[in-house]
Parts: structure tokens; C-alpha cells; sequence
């Protein structure tokens, strides 16, 4: 598959280039065998130092690159035998949302996940895998289901929010993300919710309350998209970048503030360079994580599932001087004598 570079990696793209030059010139010489092999350790090397090291806008970048496998790629990649169901029995069936039942190696689950599409075509018919309440409302009732025959859920996040429209609105698109988080806090099966690209907001919430929630390495998960919020502080998307940086909603960050418990480490260079290499990576994740949620009690299930995500966004107060005791904060007394050498102010 041809890579698609971002502007960030113009120097991988470059060197990528010379490989090519070299391999369709077919000069068979030990010398050109060599030039080869230096080439590819020099590509190899750069990439993973790049990608070790990425901003948080470069981050979204590859988040949100047009190769990066979707919901419907890991559908064929990773489990066997997948049937769709359709429909939310009140208004339609939104295609920004999937949902089926499938087999993970023996294991029978329910897959619900958002999807973007990748042609112009498929990404108007998903709404750029923003969905509507009819979306959520068609993931909830195939949950129900999966509860009622015993089945566990896996969730796929990938939606830079949910849909904005008048229409959305107007059919409750608060109310129905709001009721999909409150039911998945007490559905009485496992719930494994991946974030594989973007998790952007209550879109991602909608199907986001789960007894674990990773991250693909690369991906972001965050109250509002860098753009959005660049338009509410700054009043213009040309801070996007600035903004992403502030927001620290990468896989790092996530995992140091408890928000994810896991980051599924992602190929060389994104997620988008090997497919089958990324689906295995995730197909491991689940059989690994569903083996040890089968042996919990539903009861005990549930009760660690609601006190996971209360733990969420839990902060300490302690004193100024409290806090100067451990770490290195000046305390008012401080503050004072430094702005008056003789104690006055």
C-alpha cells in the first residue's frame, strides 16, 4: 500500500522516494544492496524517533489520516462471521454508527463502533462519522440485546463529535448520549470501548462507558475537538494547534490522568501503515481483557465499572504550605519578603 505523507514527515517522505529509485532501477550490485539496506535502517530509525516524540497536533494529524483503518476495516481484520442489524425503531438507521454481531475467535460479541468512510460519497452517507440520535438510540437497544443473550460489547470510538444539525437537536441529541452513558453504566455485560481515532466529545461518550477503555497510541480522546475549542478561546481554528497542545488529550496524557486504562502500542509510523499488524494488536487486546472480565461477577462488574469512572477527574486541596513542604512552591510568606526585602510591604 503507497503511504500517504503528512507534512510533518516531508524527510521520511524523501527518503521513502530515494528506496523507490533504487528498487526500480533493479541493479542487482552489492554496493547498490547495501545503499539499500542503509536507506531503509535510516527510514525505519527516523520514523520511530518521530513518532516517539509527536505534538499533540501532529498526533490529530495521524489520528485522522486518510489511511488510518476505520470500524468497517477492523470488522474484516479482526473478527469472523459479522451480521449488521439495522435500525433504532423509532426514526431510521444512521450509518455513522454500525452495529452487529460477530465472532471473536470463540467468543460471540456485539461490535458497535462509529464510521467515517473514506470516498466522498461514504463520508456524506456516514456524516463524517458524526451520528445522530437515532445512532445512539440504534447502539443502545443492540446493547440490550447483547445483554439479554449474555453477549459482551466492543465499542469502536471514532467521530470528531456528534452530529450538530438542527435535526439532531431537535430528535434529542443530548438526551439520548446522556441515556446512553447512564444505561452503559449499569448494563449487566462487559463493555471494552477502543478509541482508534479521533474521540471527540459527547460523540464519543455516546458509546464511550465501558469496564475498559483503551486508546490506540496515536489517537486522541477529548472534551471538544482542537478546532472547536480554538474557536471558542482564541475565536478563530487558526489556534488548532495551540489549542490541541493546552487540551493534553493524547494517549500519554490520558493514561497518566486515569481517563484510559490501557494504549495499544500502533505498527511503525501509524496505525495506517499496516492494517493486519494493527488488528492483531487490538484482536489480542480484546481476548486478553475479555478473558478476565468473564470471570467477574456482574454484580462486581458493574459496581467496578460506575467507581472507574468516578475516580475520574478527582483533585486534592492542600494548603500553600502544605503543598511548599513537598514540592518546591513559595509560600505567602515568601511572596511577601521577596517583594520587600525588610519584611514590609
Amino acid at each position: 500500500m503507497t503511504t500517504e505523507y503528512l507534512a510533518f514527515e516531508n524527510h521520511l517522505a524523501e527518503l521513502d522516494a530515494q528506496i523507490q529509485q533504487i528498487e526500480s532501477a533493479q541493479d542487482d550490485s552489492a554496493e547498490t544492496a547495501e545503499n539499500l539496506r542503509s536507506l531503509r535502517r535510516q527510514l525505519a530509525d527516523q520514523t520511530h524517533q518521530l513518532y516517539e516524540n509527536l505534538t499533540p497536533w501532529q498526533s490529530v494529524q495521524v489520528a485522522r489520516h486518510k489511511d488510518r483503518p476505520h470500524t468497517i476495516d477492523y470488522l474484516s481484520l479482526v473478527f469472523d462471521e459479522f451480521v449488521e442489524v439495522f435500525g433504532d425503531k423509532h426514526f431510521g438507521d444512521d450509518r455513522a454508527i454500525r452495529c452487529g454481531f460477530a465472532k471473536l475467535d470463540d467468543l460471540k460479541v456485539m461490535v458497535i463502533g462509529h464510521q467515517k468512510g473514506r470516498t466522498f460519497k461514504d463520508r456524506s452517507e456516514n456524516f463524517f462519522g458524526c451520528a445522530h440520535p437515532e445512532g445512539y438510540r440504534k447502539a443502545m437497544a443492540k446493547m440490550r440485546m447483547a445483554a439479554k443473550y449474555n453477549l459482551p460489547v466492543i465499542c469502536f470510538i471514532d467521530t470528531p463529535g456528534a452530529y450538530p444539525g438542527i435535526g439532531a437537536e431537535e430528535r434529542g441529541q443530548a438526551q439520548v448520549i446522556a441515556e446512553n452513558m447512564f444505561e452503559m453504566s449499569r448494563l449487566e455485560t462487559p463493555i471494552i470501548c477502543i478509541v482508534i481515532g479521533e474521540g471527540g466529545s459527547g460523540g464519543a461518550l455516546g458509546i464511550g462507558v465501558g469496564d475498559r477503555v483503551a486508546i490506540l497510541q496515536h489517537a486522541y480522546y477529548s472534551v471538544i475537538s482542537p478546532e472547536g475549542c480554538a474557536g471558542i478561546l482564541w475565536k478563530s481554528g487558526e489556534h488548532a494547534e495551540k489549542a490541541a497542545t493546552a487540551l493534553k488529550f493524547t494517549s500519554k496524557h490520558l493514561l497518566q490522568f486515569n481517563v484510559v486504562d490501557d494504549v495499544i502500542e500502533e505498527p511503525l509510523g501509524g496505525a495506517h501503515r499496516d492494517h493486519h499488524k494493527m488488528s492483531l494488536q487490538i484482536k489480542n487486546y480484546l481476548l486478553k481483557e475479555l478473558r478476565q472480565l468473564n470471570r467477574k461477577s456482574i454484580d462486581e462488574l458493574v459496581q467496578t465499572r460506575y467507581d472507574r469512572f468516578r475516580r475520574i477527574g478527582v483533585f486534592e486541596e492542600r494548603s500553600i504550605e502544605e503543598t511548599a513542604a513537598t514540592e518546591d512552591v513559595p509560600t505567602e510568606a515568601d511572596t511577601t519578603q521577596a517583594a520587600s526585602p525588610n519584611g514590609q510591604v
